[in-house]
C-alpha cells in the first residue's frame, strides 16, 4: 500500500503486481492474494490487461493505517478482553480491577491511536522525506522509473528501458 501511495504520489497512474512484488521482495503469487484481499476491502483498485495494473481505490489522504491493519489483522488489542471488535471474558475474577486489563487497554488505546492518526498519504510523505535526506530513491520508484541504458558510443539520444 505504501509503495501504491509513493509510486502515484510521482504519477504512476497503475503499478504492475510484478514491479510490486519485486520492489518488495515477495514471490508475484503470495502478493497477489494479499492485494486481492485488500481490493475486496476496498482499498485498492485494479486494471487487467498488459498495461493493468493496481492503484488505490481512494486518495491515500483517506485510508487510515489502523483501517488497513484491522482489515488484514483483525482487532488491534493485544488481548481479547479488551478488543472492541473480538471482545471475549479473560478468566479473571474482577474485570474492572485486573491491572493487567487496565495495563492492556492503555496499550489498545495508545496503538488506536498511532495508526489511526497516520493515513497512507501522512506514512508516504514521511518514507520519502527519509529517503530524499539520504540522496536514495524508495525501490518501487526505481522500478518505474526511466533508466538511461549504458551509452554504446552508436548514438547521442538513447531510448529509456523501463525496469518492469
Amino acid at each position: 500500500m505504501l509503495d501504491l501511495t509513493i509510486a502515484q504520489r510521482r504519477g504512476a497512474r497503475l503499478v504492475p503486481l510484478a514491479a510490486l512484488a519485486e520492489a518488495q521482495n515477495i514471490p508475484a503469487g503470495f502478493l497477489e492474494q494479499i492485494l486481492l484481499r485488500l481490493r475486496q476491502g476496498g482499498f485498492l483498485a485494479s486494471t487487467r490487461g498488459k498495461n493493468g495494473g493496481y492503484s488505490l481505490a481512494r486518495s491515500g489522504a483517506e485510508i487510515r493505517i489502523g483501517d488497513i491493519i484491522r482489515f488484514l489483522d483483525g482487532s488491534l488489542a493485544p488481548i481479547a478482553c479488551v478488543s472492541h471488535t473480538a471482545y471475549q471474558r479473560c478468566s479473571c475474577p474482577d474485570e474492572a480491577r485486573c491491572g493487567v486489563r487496565q495495563l492492556m487497554l492503555s496499550a489498545r488505546d495508545a496503538l488506536s491511536r498511532v495508526l489511526d492518526g497516520a493515513t497512507l498519504e501522512t506514512l508516504a510523505e514521511s518514507t520519502l522525506h527519509a529517503f530524499e535526506s539520504d540522496g536514495l530513491k524508495p525501490d518501487i520508484l526505481m522500478k518505474l522509473v526511466p533508466q538511461k541504458k549504458a551509452s554504446s558510443g552508436r548514438s547521442a539520444r538513447q531510448e529509456p528501458e523501463y525496469l518492469i
